[in-house]
């Protein structure tokens, strides 16, 4: 599964007049739990949406998902001015969020979640917050299996 977030015309300004170019950022997914975000650059937008997704592809991350459909816990991701807080919702909510978060969201296969965006709106900025949140998430097993090791290797040394 793969969502196109946005496409950028550039122009490089020579000697000779202006040079055009495109970027664009692309989300691919799973639906089950990985996904990945790209930036591709090209003088032709085919061509950068192409490269786009080839990254998104290479930089898949892992998302633990709690009962199949939303996040384990809230956080915050963050990201240059960026702010993106996500939240885990009640079955029925759906995706909440902006045009960025939402195609990411979509692609990692959550299907209730309630997010908000603070400080830049610039996509980059944003997409880079959400993913940063989405890689912080942990399950709660997890955590307690880390505690435990911390607490028996401290009772074995004192």
């Amino acid at each position: 599964m793969d969502r196109l977030i946005t496409i950028n015309r550039v122009a490089k300004v020579t000697k000779g007049g202006r040079t055009f170019g495109f970027n664009a950022i692309a989300a691919v997914g799973d639906g089950q739990g990985r996904v990945g975000v790209g930036l591709g650059k090209a003088a032709e937008l085919p061509e950068s949406i192409k490269k786009a997704t080839e990254k998104a592809k290479g930089s898949m991350i892992r998302i633990p998902l709690a009962d199949g459909r939303t996040i384990p816990h809230k956080i915050v991701g963050r990201f240059g001015a960026g702010k993106v807080l996500l939240r885990p919702a009640s079955p029925g909510t759906g995706i909440i969020a902006g045009a960025p978060v939402r195609a990411i969201m979509e692609c990692a296969g959550i299907k209730d979640v309630l997010t908000k965006s603070q400080g830049s709106n610039n996509s980059h900025n944003v997409v880079k917050a959400a993913m940063a949140g989405l890689n912080d998430l942990v399950l709660i097993d997890r955590v307690s299996k880390h505690r435990e090791s911390v607490v028996a290797e401290r009772q074995k040394h004192g």
